[in-house]
């Protein structure tokens, strides 16, 4: 077959197929829980909760109540179900008076009520509530620690809910005796949904000795308040074989499985094979990055794993240690990382994006590589591999004008990589 004519919009259609095989309308319908003899309480977080909870009102005929919290910015419309707003990656004041807000509204239930929790990713920042003594200050350090770590996000989360009254199962516990049905999107590698927004409704293994593992072999520095909280083990969260836990019930709802097969065969629809490698990657995005060049570049000189024409597709979490000062998220280091490996390569054209529509903290999802992009940014007198040593892949990729902005999309399942060679 002829090569594709426009790849960049090939590319970013096989996003949107992704993002669509996530969204909460088509997922939540196959999903919907029995209807209980008393009240209905939905509740959530994370950065596509608004638009879970929206899809959960048009589908549930019966009367219901809730309250959810995303990211500012994302809240969309509903009737019946509150939506808060705070802060991402970094927790605020906002987030804290959410996670008042989702504990009040499950207190004092029965064992006839049922509790609906609509859990995505960024729900562990955006629901704060700091344990014991602690304060905000304190679950905020934790945090920053944490994101600039490179730890992956079991490690983080297995920290977190030692610092949390709201986190790992404790949510789902102050429900007891309702019953609570979880419906989780996944954007978490292995699809744990324990893991996913630190699990406020689902209690995992992980204890305070493997919090203190992990603080030290990822060298945290975190506050001693934190350290000596830890330390003393103070209110440790429940664990799955509490009694309070024996009703609820854990659905996954959508990952990021599913949708990299459903932007695979949109691929071969358009006559252009797709492989997957893997849709649970971890690691130092530039690491990733440098993996995936190497084998797009077997593919372009040998036609080996793959025969061209082929999209080479994965997903998964990868992490970045913060060593400069730049802007951008982990997409984006990953893509400039490949762009530096598949530099001068004809034929090769790769899109990098988070499927929830924000790569760190400015308002792209991600970027569009090829190999052109280190002569290009050469052109311009620009070094990319310096860029990638102070961690500045936004302002790279800005400055070529490759950013790729689809705005919210309302769903996450984590991040979406896909490399066509022709």
């Amino acid at each position: 077959m002829p090569p594709i004519a426009d790849p960049r919009a090939f590319l970013e259609h096989l996003f949107s197929v992704a993002v669509s095989a996530a969204d909460p309308d088509k997922v939540l319908a196959a999903n919907l829980p029995e209807k209980p003899k008393g009240r209905t309480v939905v509740i959530g977080a994370g950065k596509g909760a608004a638009q879970m909870a929206r899809a959960f009102e048009r589908l549930w005929d019966g009367p219901l109540t809730g309250v959810v919290v995303t990211r500012y910015g994302y809240a969309v419309a509903c009737e019946r179900i509150e939506i808060l707003e705070a802060a991402h990656p970094v927790p605020d004041d906002s987030g804290l008076l959410a996670s008042g807000r989702l504990m009040a509204a499950v207190r004092g239930l029965t064992e006839d009520d049922l509790v609906v929790a609509l859990v995505c990713g960024g729900g562990s920042a955006l629901l704060p509530a700091p344990a014991g003594d602690l304060t905000l200050a304190d679950e905020i350090a934790v945090n920053k620690a944490l994101l600039a770590s490179g730890a992956p996000i079991s490690a983080m989360n297995a920290v977190r809910k030692q610092v949390s009254r709201i986190k790992g199962g404790r949510l789902a516990a102050l429900a007891h005796p309702a019953r609570v049905v979880s419906l989780v999107v996944s954007d978490i590698p292995g699809d744990n949904p324990a893991l996913v927004a630190s699990g406020p409704t689902i209690a995992d293994e992980t204890t305070r000795a493997d919090a203190l593992r992990l603080i030290e072999r990822y060298r945290l520095d975190l506050p001693e308040a934190v350290m000596r909280h830890i330390r003393e083990g103070k209110d440790e969260p429940p664990l799955p074989s509490d009694a309070a836990f024996a009703r609820n019930a854990v659905k996954l709802v959508a990952s990021a499985a599913v949708s990299l097969e459903a932007a695979a065969e949109a691929a071969r629809k358009a006559g252009v094979e797709a492989v997957i490698l893997s849709d649970a990657i971890e690691g130092e995005a530039a690491e990733v990055g440098r993996v995936h060049a190497a084998i797009a570049a077997e593919v372009v000189r040998r036609d080996r794993p793959f025969r061209k024409p082929v999209v080479v597709l994965s997903g998964g979490e990868t992490t970045v240690t913060i060593r400069g000062k730049g802007k951008g998220g982990r997409n984006g280091e990953f893509l400039l990382s490949l762009a530096c490996g598949i530099d001068g390569l004809p034929g090769l054209f790769a899109l990098a994006a988070d499927t929830d529509g924000i790569d760190g903290s400015e308002d792209n999802a991600g970027a569009f590589a090829d190999g052109t992009t280190v002569a290009r940014l050469a052109d311009k007198g620009k070094d990319a591999a310096e860029f990638l040593g102070r961690n500045d892949s936004w302002t790279a990729f800005d400055a070529l004008g490759d950013l790729f902005v689809p705005g919210p999309t309302g769903t996450n399942v984590n991040d979406f990589r896909a490399i066509l060679i022709q």
